[in-house]
């Protein structure tokens, strides 16, 4: 008999991976940088155009992507993260920034097969609204081939909100109970027509969008485990502080929108409420969790990961106060602190796998 052949092993195409959607970080905050109108490493003003795909897509998106492509197990799946990453790459330093968007689009359009074939093997719910999350991902990418992001922010909202809610539903639904199933699909329904409406009239689009925002911040702080959590300490502490400040910046993005729809200060406020404030607190908190079955190594939770998570809300509060008071060093130095905290974060997860 001839011997069982070896299962291959994944983990360093994983860490390829991991390391491109560092490389889109790092060219999106040096673009995020020109858009404070600040020294950074490379000035360019056509970059920071760019600074919110390359954020979305090639940071966030390749990283959920990933995680997805890990979980389906199929090695064909692991080209949606790869295709992100390449395009965000592509328009950043690419020779046309139409080679980015086609990318882009081939990158979502094959995150959404890879998540409906999650939904295949798995038919529940909360799959099902991740799989309507990605088809929203990729009509944002189609619709970024011939227009600019403004346009195009409430289907990104959506997209990130949907997802992370649904996985949070996935992972606490036991402590959630019956509600882990029914609001992520009103939060995905809500989402989904103030996204697609936003693309007729971004006013109408905003308040549906604000309101779905604080709806999903209600039932997050009453169901989730965050304020349980917060009660006790190391590392169950630290997931109960990122899932709260996170969970209120929803809050943050909700009553503005809501309120004032999308003005210039409310633009940027919303945006990053959402974006840094929500998402890059969510991506804090599940490292320690996540990450290790996609490193296939140990990451463990350090206290030093404090540090990242308070300068993150910090300086989101510096930038939202420089924002409405239009304060614009305050702003400026807001924005930079949140630059610098998502840096110190990757320093520290390097260092918690390094450790292991």
């Amino acid at each position: 008999m001839s011997a069982p052949s070896a299962v291959p092993d994944r983990a360093p195409l994983r860490m390829a991976l991991i390391m491109s959607a560092a490389a889109s970080m790092l060219i999106g905050l040096n673009a995020g940088l020109t858009r404070l109108a600040v020294p950074a490493p490379v000035d360019s003003v056509e970059l920071g155009t760019r600074h919110g795909p390359i954020m979305v897509f090639g940071f966030m998106g390749s990283l959920i992507a990933l995680e997805r492509a890990q979980a389906l197990r199929n090695p064909l799946a692991y080209l949606a993260p790869a295709l992100m990453s390449l395009g965000a790459l592509a328009l950043a330093i690419g020779p046309s920034p139409r080679l980015g968007h086609i990318l882009l689009i081939d990158g979502t359009l094959a995150f959404t097969v890879v998540v409906f074939l999650l939904w295949r093997r798995a038919p529940v719910t909360l799959v099902a609204v991740q799989v309507l999350a990605a088809v929203l991902a990729a009509l944002a990418a189609a619709f970024l081939f011939n227009h600019e992001v403004p346009a195009v922010i409430g289907l990104l909202t959506a997209f990130l909100v949907i997802t992370i809610t649904a996985e949070r539903a996935e992972l606490a639904q036991l402590s959630m109970g019956p509600s882990a199933t029914r609001v992520p699909v009103v939060v995905a329904a809500g989402m989904s027509l103030g996204a697609v409406g936003s693309l007729a009239d971004s006013e109408i689009g905003a308040r549906i969008l604000g309101a779905t925002l604080l709806l999903t911040c209600g039932w997050l702080l009453r169901d989730d485990i965050s304020r349980r959590f917060i009660r006790l300490d190391g590392q169950r502490r630290f997931l109960g502080a990122a899932l709260l400040m996170g969970t209120l910046w929803l809050a943050v993005a909700g009553c503005v929108w809501l309120a004032r729809g999308t003005g210039d200060a409310a633009y940027d406020t919303g945006i990053h409420a959402v974006f840094l404030g929500f998402g890059m607190s969510m991506i804090m908190a599940h490292a320690p969790i996540i990450f290790p079955t996609v490193l296939s190594r140990p990451l463990p939770y350090r206290p030093v990961m404090w540090a990242p998570l308070g300068m993150l809300h910090v300086g989101m509060v510096a930038r939202v106060v420089g924002d409405l008071l239009h304060l614009t060093p305050l702003h400026q130095t807001g924005g930079i602190m949140t630059v610098l905290s998502m840096l110190l974060f990757g320093a520290t997860a390097a260092y918690s796998a390094a450790r292991g």
